[in-house]
């Protein structure tokens, strides 16, 4: 698998030769079961191959059950510079629940010895979870800060089709999250994060002043990227792609010389809502000179047309020619966002 990832990552160097990379992330799973030469094997392959900038972002997903204190030790000699912990609470009842493979001792032991060798780290915190109290959530944030914590990347539980958590409702052995207990939790977290720093620069995400995650933003911003691996997207500025999800298929795909993937081309209306929809959760907004420059005079005056029932209802709000989202509307961003669509 890893030469097969390697391989292709030479194969597709050509997609971005004339753009500099900002951002490695390492993620979509566990990648922090690799073996360090492993990873190094990999960041090494990108660098000798593409156009990186000065001092790129290069990012670990992991789990705190993955994080002995050694794999700390040894990912901090790698160029590896950041590091997103799934930490998602502190609470044991909340990590049972949620069938977390860690338990909240491991969460604070990685912690402790991640925060004196990373400048840099993320740490995921989920709220909503039944049984969760706004005093716990409190606590949950705040153990997060007193860590020194730059960035928060903090999410409602919501409930998949097809899991174990499903039946459990389903069966009556496990509450539903409730909606209003995620918007009070969600109003806690602004309120807390901001007194003590934060900037939420995304609906889900809040960093520290020059710790806003480069890999995410690039996301929002519509920048380009290039996925490797199974089921890995990307997005080129005009299509996105995945590659086949079967490991088994990926790698004999690979060493065929092939690649196995599917790809989408995005009509104007599609590139459109994406930018609606990225922007307004972010602090960037939707600037309607771009719309009107980007897509046209008509996806301007839709969009204008579309957003004035949210501005009146203080959900929305336009500054310097940027339609923002207000604090009052973030929680329904998603479904706001849907409203000004343009449906071909």
């Amino acid at each position: 698998m890893i030469l097969a990832i390697a391989e292709e990552l030479v194969a597709r160097k050509s997609e971005i030769e004339n753009e500099i990379v900002e951002s490695i992330y390492f993620g979509g799973g566990t990648p922090s079961v690799l073996e360090i030469s492993q990873i190094t094997f990999l960041i090494n392959t990108v660098f000798l191959h593409y156009a990186i900038c000065e001092n790129p972002e290069i990012t670990l997903e992991a789990n705190p059950d993955d994080l002995s204190e050694k794999m700390i030790v040894d990912l901090s000699e790698t160029k590896i510079n950041r590091l997103s912990i799934g930490v998602q609470s502190f609470f044991e009842k909340d990590l049972t629940f949620m069938n977390r493979a860690h338990n909240s001792q491991q969460a604070i032991d990685c912690l402790r010895v991640a925060t004196t060798l990373f400048d840099n780290i993320s740490v995921d915190l989920i709220y909503g979870i039944p049984g969760l109290s706004n005093e716990e959530w409190r606590q949950n944030i705040q153990t997060a800060v007193d860590f020194g914590i730059s960035h928060i990347s903090s999410y409602a539980l919501t409930v998949e089709p097809k899991t174990a958590l499903q039946k459990l409702i389903e069966t009556g052995k496990a509450t539903a999250p409730s909606d209003e207990a995620a918007h009070e939790q969600f109003e806690i977290l602004m309120e807390t994060l901001e007194q003590n720093g934060f900037i939420q620069y995304e609906l889900s995400n809040f960093g520290k002043p020059n710790y806003y995650s480069k890999n995410n933003s690039a996301y929002w911003l519509g920048k380009k990227y290039i996925g490797v691996g199974p089921s890995a997207h990307s997005f080129d500025g005009q299509s996105r792609s995945w590659n086949v999800a079967n490991n088994s298929l990926y790698i004999k795909a690979i060493k065929n010389n092939q690649r196995s993937y599917e790809t989408e081309t995005l009509l104007l209306s599609d590139k459109y809502n994406e930018y609606v929809m990225t922007g307004l959760r972010t602090i960037w907004g939707v600037s309607l000179i771009d719309v009107a420059t980007d897509f046209g005079l008509k996806y301007r005056l839709h969009l204008e047309k579309m957003s004035q029932k949210f501005i009146n209802h203080k959900l929305l709000h336009i500054e310097n020619n940027v339609l923002k989202t207000t604090k009052k509307g973030k929680f329904l961003i998603d479904g706001i966002a849907s409203d000004l669509f343009f449906v071909v």
